[in-house]
């Protein structure tokens, strides 16, 4: 946290790291807050769940990666807790075990603007606020298939990625005027120009003369990721294989003791992904919202292999409508689309062009400007009203 001055305006940021999308958001966010803006406004990020809430709730960024292991079972509870009304109901009841903490949160952290990075932040916080409160924004981390705790009718804005999200943000009893459709924010150094292939090609030590395939898991090497590479390696394809296992060290050793059948590289967590991105001709990985928006900036067609039912449902049709990849469920699909590629150059290059089209690199520099623009304006309009009242 950086402390505010008697000059500055703090910004308060909710999220949880209940999956790995929203606090790299908030990140992003606070990035851009401090690229476009220097030391001007100071930041702070509160996790709603692990720094304020009541046990069980407490717990749940820990427990996290174990829920969504039985994706049935979450796909199920996302469906049946979907909608305005299940969403009150649901919050109603929740509200007299959560209040507490919740008016002890906003009491402990005064700010000038407060920025939800968290569906499940909306409801608790705004009632802990009250009526006087200063200005509360919204910004929507999943892209199609949006839960309708992301969109509450208190708030001043709700900054949605896309156009499917602010026709459900429309349907869950948002007023236009309260959404505006920006891109989802990722960190600046997803968001630079492609650069030389060849010389990050030649730093990272992969071969340059033919395409790259980078395969991805997420940060716990989760998914099909083993089949995958496997099936990859057998099909013997003219390509360099590019694994990432994260932080899956188990995966990581087998993958390295597997005799591939071409050039491939193991690596187990990274911090080069942009670099990965950038090399790489394409991308295979489940449909993750953070993970697709990195792909459209480094303009880097995408294979889905797999997601997580709910949330990431709408991901699927969302690239494949945009022409910027293909949905493959299984090794089988994979072989046939990479081979696709391989043999139709001119699809591919379509591709190419299609990630480019729907990419939003300025997405949080926008935010950051919106942020600042509205918690700008809510600090005229209460020194009028002051000037008025004198």
């Amino acid at each position: 946290m950086n402390h505010p001055t008697k000059q500055q305006s703090n910004i308060l940021f909710l999220f949880s790291d209940t999956g790995g999308g929203h606090r790299s958001a908030t990140e992003a966010i606070i990035e851009a807050l401090h690229l476009e803006y220097g030391d001007r406004y100071t930041t702070e990020m509160i996790d709603i769940f692990k720094d304020y809430a009541p046990p069980p709730l407490k717990m749940l960024p820990a427990l996290y990666p174990r829920i969504v292991r039985a994706p049935r079972a979450w796909g199920l509870g996302y469906h049946l807790s979907d909608g305005p009304r299940r969403v009150s109901a649901l919050s109603a009841g929740a509200w007299p075990y959560v209040r507490n903490a919740y008016r002890r949160l906003v009491k402990e952290h005064p700010s000038d603007l407060i920025v939800s990075v968290h569906s499940l932040a909306n409801e608790p916080v705004l009632r802990a606020l009250g009526k006087a409160r200063p200005p509360f924004v919204t910004v929507v981390t999943d892209l199609v298939s949006t839960h309708a705790s992301w969109y509450h009718r208190w708030v001043d804005l709700c900054i949605v990625p896309t156009e499917a999200a602010r026709r459900r943000a429309i349907k869950y009893l948002l007023s236009p005027e309260q959404v505006r459709v920006v891109g989802l924010p990722v960190a600046d150094r997803f968001c630079q120009p492609p650069g030389d292939t060849e010389a990050l090609r030649n730093a990272l030590g992969w071969p340059t003369d033919r395409p790259v395939v980078l395969l991805v898991g997420g940060g716990e090497g989760m998914g099909p990721l083993e089949k995958t590479a496997r099936a990859i390696s057998k099909a013997n394809l003219p390509v360099v294989l590019v694994v990432i296992a994260g932080r899956n060290k188990n995966l990581k050793a087998r993958l390295e003791a597997y005799d591939h059948w071409m050039p491939t590289f193991v690596y187990g967590f990274v911090r080069e992904m942009p670099d990965f991105m950038r090399a790489a001709d394409v991308l295979v990985t489940k449909a993750g919202p953070g993970t697709i928006t990195e792909a459209l900036n480094a303009g880097l067609p995408m294979i889905l292999y797999s997601h997580l039912p709910g949330q990431e449902s709408g991901n699927i049709p969302y690239v494949v409508s945009e022409g910027a990849g293909v949905w493959a469920p299984r090794t089988n699909r994979i072989v046939e689309a990479l081979r696709n590629w391989l043999d139709n150059p001119g699809q591919y290059d379509m591709a190419v062009r299609a990630c480019r089209k729907a990419a939003r690199p300025d997405a949080a520099r926008r935010i950051a400007h919106i942020l600042v623009e509205t918690l700008e304006k809510h600090k005229a309009e209460k020194e009028l009203s002051a000037l008025a009242s004198m």
